[in-house]
């Protein structure tokens, strides 16, 4: 049955995290329909039996996909938005928690705004300060301008001020809410990025059919920034995010970049 919300997340070894996750949409559930995915990767924390720690109520639009190996943060939400029934699609990371009427705003915000292709929340550390979740689309030019030209903090992760929607240039997937106008010009999310940069790849997808990105303060979720990441371990994830950036910046793009940061901070001190 068409639903009006599919809310999807990716797990991997984060039993607890996913629970108290879920907890926190049910005990802030909007009016409308929606239902709930939880994308398994292969965990070894028992967070595949995550279902017989819900309530009867909420198993009934509650769906767990369990993989056999660990498919990555893009192809896993892939397989959520390939069984979601909702209008809307939110994905959203299993080291988070929904407050209030979060849900409600995002939906009613993307309704009101055809132009809109992704809407994020404000997100907050868990002492309730403000998150940088926001940033511009990395390259070569502002690259440059940062480490070479003093343009400093324009490749950085930033927080809004301020309580009113802004359009910005790309928001981190922690809570992504993408519109049936996305889903139908741009698709599901690029299955080459196995961790890291699929969220920036998407919003310059979305950019790039004539759609905005949206960040809506009066939307908040809490993030335990990085809980769900650590579980990979230092190396496996820088060794994910290079091949990650190869692929946004294409193999000689990448080296290029890699060398005005290298230089810049060398010789510079930027």
């Amino acid at each position: 049955m068409k639903k009006k919300l599919s809310i999807i997340i990716v797990s991997f070894n984060t039993r607890k995290l996913t629970l108290e996750c879920v907890k926190s949409i049910y005990a802030n559930s909007p009016s409308f329909s929606f239902e709930v995915i939880v994308v398994d990767n292969c965990s070894t924390d028992g967070s595949e039996k995550i279902g017989s720690k819900l309530k009867p109520t909420w198993k009934k639009n509650f769906k767990l996909i369990v993989n056999t190996s660990n498919l990555g943060f893009a192809k896993a939400n892939n397989q959520g938005i390939a069984k979601a029934a909702g209008k809307y699609i939110l994905l959203l990371n299993s080291d988070t928690k929904i407050k209030g009427n979060t849900l409600e705003s995002l939906v009613s915000f993307a309704k009101a705004h055809k132009d809109c292709g992704i809407v994020g929340p404000r997100l907050l550390n868990p002492d309730g300060s403000l998150q940088a979740s926001v940033f511009n689309l990395p390259t070569l030019t502002r690259a440059i301008g940062q480490y070479w030209l003093g343009n400093a903090g324009v490749l950085d992760k930033y927080a809004p001020k301020g309580d009113t929607p802004v359009v910005v240039e790309a928001l981190v997937m922690a809570g992504f809410l993408i519109t049936p106008g996305a889903l139908q010009r741009v698709g599901k999310l690029d299955e080459r990025y196995f961790m890291y940069f699929e969220d920036i790849e998407y919003c310059r997808q979305v950019k790039e059919v004539g759609l905005l990105v949206y960040y809506l303060p009066s939307a908040e979720i809490i993030h335990y920034h990085g809980e769900s990441g650590k579980r990979n371990g230092n190396q496996k994830q820088y060794e994910r995010l290079v091949a990650s950036s190869k692929i946004y910046h294409g193999f000689l793009g990448y080296y290029v970049y890699s060398f005005i940061l290298w230089s810049g901070q060398k010789f510079l001190g930027k």
